[in-house]
């Protein structure tokens, strides 16, 4: 089965081969007829050997345009998002629960949407369709925030935009998947998520600039966004290929639960896990203010955050390539847990930067690593609705996970609250390494 899912990457990796095999044949016409043969042998070999390894070092070309589909489409999210809260409470006159019922319903729903698309492509085989619709819906449907006049219609328009992120996130990654060899899945993921997190980068900083010397007007920096959101489709029009699933074996007609393997579920299982121990990262904003960070450095240390887990995504997936997955996942979420510590009992400033700066370490060693080990468990044809059971697993645990932290928050303070976070991320990290024997990557790859 692992050759269905990259028909053409093995094509093109033949072709190095045969090139590769045609000039050590050239070096050994040329050698010294009295060479012996085991040096003739040594050479040939190590010709062949090297242009291996630069064959399998390059990612293919829809890798890096898809890293920078996810770029553009993040740069426009972010123009808009560090600024809804202000115009949903300011300008709206909506309080802090109408905010939170928006963004709630906004993350549930796009974990739902998430299961239905990654099931139905697996199903039509043709990822790419399932892409570009959901990027150009949510690229449409997020600057109409800028001719929003209440609550209930920014409700409507996150909604649009989280069905938009549902759709197209588990084909995606599962194209991702087709595109990539699995001794290069690590590096591949983590490019994407580096290339996410620039975005995440890009997109505030690009909305400041908007702000202080184009216009103060929060309503048209929203509709500015429209512009980096359509490059993103356009981008993905033109330069990322599709790859059609291989059909299951006509053999195999159990249900698309019956049909993932039990070392998936079981992952997915303690990733659902950790994920009650992850709350949103709004609450590490405040914990940040209330350590004493003042309000005007709040977006830079943001964005300071989240430059770190550009910079390190690609390293940290390569590095669950070198290492494998779950040592690799392990790490990260032993750092989540010294990083939660370590707020519990910041106190200062001067505290919190460092801590932030670690805490980006964990995106960058679990992101990448995650899709890898979802993409390595799971065959080919079955990707799709693997994503998106891990997506839903994940997001739908999301919401709970911020609810218990809230409420721990409210009743003993934040450092208690962080505290338990920290002792849930401990549990889920330790039953990661106990089940290790039963999540087997690249069993199914």
């Amino acid at each position: 089965m692992r050759s269905f899912s990259r028909r053409g990457w093995v094509a093109r990796t033949k072709a190095s081969e045969e090139k590769c095999r045609t000039k050590a044949i050239m070096m050994k016409r040329r050698a010294p007829v009295g060479l012996p043969d085991e040096i003739r042998k040594i050479e040939l070999e190590s010709e062949f050997h090297k242009g291996m390894r630069s064959s399998r070092s390059r990612l293919d070309p829809g890798v890096v345009t898809l890293g920078w589909v996810s770029f553009l489409s993040d740069v426009a999210s972010d123009m808009i998002y560090p600024l809804l809260p202000d115009f949903l409470t300011r300008t709206l006159g909506a309080g802090p629960a109408v905010l939170g019922l928006v963004e709630g319903v906004a993350e549930s729903t796009a974990s739902f949407a998430k299961v239905a698309s990654g099931w139905w492509s697996d199903r039509v085989r043709h990822r790419k369709r399932f892409v570009v619709v959901g990027y150009l819906v949510a690229a449409l449907a997020r600057p109409l925030v800028g001719i929003a006049q209440t609550w209930g219609q920014v409700l409507a328009i996150r909604f649009a935009d989280r069905v938009g992120k549902g759709v197209r996130t588990p084909p995606r990654d599962a194209l991702l998947a087709a595109l990539t060899p699995a001794a290069s899945r690590g590096r591949a993921f983590g490019l994407q998520r580096a290339m996410d997190n620039a975005g995440a980068v890009a997109g505030p900083i690009l909305a400041a600039l908007i702000l202080r010397f184009v216009t103060a007007k929060e309503r048209t920096v929203f509709l500015f966004a429209l512009v980096p959101g359509l490059a993103a489709v356009a981008l993905l029009l033109w330069r990322v290929p599709d790859r059609a699933p291989a059909p299951a074996p006509p053999s195999r007609e159990a249900s698309a639960r019956e049909r993932l393997p039990r070392s998936f579920w079981t992952a997915t299982a303690i990733f659902g896990g950790f994920a009650l121990a992850n709350s949103t990262d709004a609450f590490l904003l405040l914990r940040a203010q209330d350590a004493g960070v003042p309000l005007w450095e709040m977006p830079l240390l943001w964005a300071f955050f989240q430059a770190v887990k550009a910079a390190a995504g690609v390293p940290g997936g390569a590095l669950s390539d070198r290492i494998g997955r779950l040592p690799t996942l392990a790490i990260g979420w032993t750092v989540y847990v010294l990083s939660y510590v370590g707020l519990a009992f910041a106190a200062a400033p001067t505290a919190v930067w460092p801590i932030f700066a670690f805490y980006g370490l964990f995106f960058a060693l679990t992101e990448g690593a995650e899709r890898a080990l979802v993409a390595d468990l799971v065959a080919e044809p079955l990707r799709g609705r693997a994503f998106g059971a891990f997506h839903a697993a994940v997001g739908v645990a999301a919401l709970p996970a911020s609810l218990l932290f809230g409420i721990l928050w409210k009743a003993a303070g934040p450092r208690v609250a962080f505290l338990a976070g920290a002792g849930l991320a401990l549990v889920s990290t330790i039953a990661l390494v106990a089940m290790r024997n039963r999540i087997r990557p690249g069993a199914a790859a």
